[in-house]
């Protein structure tokens, strides 16, 4: 079978519903190895899309065949994660000498999960942020995602459990230097095989 390129882009808003459909299965998918179904139940309500990032232009989606297979951004603003229903929401910009730029809302269909389109969007979203001057990046990793997070040279700064959803959800809150080398336009999309 010959390989078939999958293509990331900038999300728009008309994407919403099918970034939505992809963050449901995700979650409910991805999670299931580490979180028991109260926890699951309760990271619907702290994580999830954050349109804010659509709207900065700062939120990939990657396709294949037309279909959206992974989803994820960064963000030059405080929030750290949460989508647009989560409390404690800040949308004060971030100082690039002195802030983290912050990954955000990082999901892959279970269907692609370990396809190299996680560690696409998070290159694309460490080489966007490079260039408007970040040298570090924070994310909140969740169990499922912290494996890719640290191969990619993130190391844990502070683990969280986040109880907004009623139930504790535990997190890691994790950090790496971001290279000055890296273009957004030398970055080419992994082939599914």
């Amino acid at each position: 079978m010959a390989d078939v390129a999958l293509r990331p882009r900038f999300a728009e808003a008309g994407d919403v519903p099918a970034i939505v459909a992809l963050m449901e299965a995700a979650i409910t998918e991805l999670q299931k190895p580490f979180l028991d179904a109260s926890q699951i139940a309760a990271s619907r309500s702290i994580m999830g899309l954050d349109s804010q990032l659509i709207a900065d232009r700062t939120y990939f989606v990657v396709e294949q065949d037309d279909a959206l297979v992974g989803c994820g951004g960064w963000s030059r603003r405080a929030t750290m994660y949460g989508g647009d229903g989560s409390s404690g929401r800040d949308a004060a910009l971030l100082d690039p000498a002195q802030d983290a730029a912050r990954i955000r809302a990082m999901y892959t269909h279970p269907a692609f999960a370990r396809r190299g389109v996680g560690r696409c969007i998070l290159r694309m979203c460490e080489a966007a942020a490079g260039a408007e001057g970040f040298s570090r990046a924070e994310l909140v990793a969740t169990q499922a995602g912290e494996p890719l997070y640290r191969t990619c040279g993130y190391a844990a700064v502070e683990v969280i459990l986040d109880e907004r959803g009623g139930t504790a959800v535990p997190l890691l809150r994790m950090r790496k230097a971001l290279s000055p080398t890296v273009r957004l336009s030398e970055i080419d999309a992994p082939s599914r095989r």
